[in-house]
């Protein structure tokens, strides 16, 4: 079984942390599985399974049959939303312009919706009615892409830089400069942090 749990890591570029986080599974757990410490039982297995969409008796080693079938033909809704407003849940936003659908896999990764790209800040990677799947969380990684608001008004998509003392919003089309705001501006303007933008669906 771990070295199928191992190889969907790999194929996937998941760290064994993030499935701990998602799943609630402790990640010494998987070290006690790596070295043939303790067995998995059948609720951790299906937990797993489910997170990558995949058959939990392909994963526990009693089928070759990697899919679920149960989770593979159903695709996920998610909303496109007309704006995010800092400091509006999600659910609450009503300005609903669309629909996209993701993978059972992604969407039990976490809460996630769809907006469209206004402007040419971030051309020519991403272009004005491009959608952006964008998974929600309030801090990402230097050199992320994301969406932000600032002042608490409409979001942008902006990659941000991290520094010792504050962040930069950079676009991606080079005639617009990068915006810096240090540790003060974070809190005062404020500076928010709304997701990760996880996919591009570009429109022809």
């Amino acid at each position: 079984m771990y070295e199928r749990f191992k190889k969907l890591l790999d194929d996937n570029n998941v760290k064994a942390s993030e499935i701990a986080k998602t799943t609630g599974i402790p990640p010494s757990t998987f070290s006690d599985w790596k070295v043939g410490r303790s067995r998995p039982k059948l609720d951790k297995i299906k937990k797993i399974a489910d997170y990558f969409g995949v058959s939990y008796l392909w994963l526990s080693g009693d089928t070759e049959d990697v899919q679920s079938k149960e989770t593979h033909d159903k695709a996920i809704k998610i909303p496109i939303l007309g704006t995010v407003i800092a400091g509006i849940p999600i659910s609450a936003i009503e300005e609903i312009i669309g629909w996209e659908e993701i993978s059972p896999k992604l969407a039990s990764q976490g809460e996630y919706f769809a907006l469209v790209i206004k402007g040419d800040s971030m051309s020519p990677t991403m272009d004005a009615g491009d959608v952006v799947i964008v998974r929600k969380q309030q801090d990402v990684n230097s050199g992320d892409i994301a969406i932000v608001c600032v002042n608490g008004n409409e979001a942008t998509c902006k990659k941000i830089i991290k520094h010792k003392d504050g962040i930069s919003l950079v676009s991606l089309n080079l005639k617009y400069e990068p915006m810096y705001y240090d540790k003060n501006d974070i809190i005062n303007k404020p500076i928010h942090i709304i997701g990760k933008v996880v996919e591009l669906r570009r429109r022809f």
